[in-house]
């Protein structure tokens, strides 16, 4: 296939004001685009992630002396002590294990 000249200029889009003013539309389609790509991902993503966080917070704020728990390495026991960043869970007779606060996953 043989092209010339004039074909290649044809299939160009025209120099000036069209070109401009199909640019500017395009932008702010494309902004548009973005932004509900961003507010999507944060109400699928992000903001429940915030809401398991903070019910999370609350439940190792409510454990006490007593309660049954399990951690994030599936260890059964019951907290024995708790400190500001640490618990002491006792998971046997004899056999108590000291547990960030965060590593406790639930409590029963």
């Amino acid at each position: 296939m043989i092209f010339n000249t004039q074909t290649l200029f044809a299939a160009a889009p025209p120099a000036g004001g069209q070109g401009a003013s199909g640019g500017t539309g395009s932008l702010i389609s494309t902004l548009v685009m973005f932004a509900a790509v961003i507010a999507i991902m944060y109400f699928l993503m992000i903001r429940p992630q915030q809401k398991r966080q903070k019910e999370h917070q609350k439940m190792l704020e409510s454990i006490k002396k007593g309660d049954k728990v399990v951690t994030s390495s599936g260890m059964h026991g019951t907290v024995v002590e708790t400190d500001e960043k640490t618990m002491t869970v006792q998971v046997a007779e004899n056999t108590k294990i000291k547990f960030e606060r965060g590593a406790i996953s639930t409590k029963l």
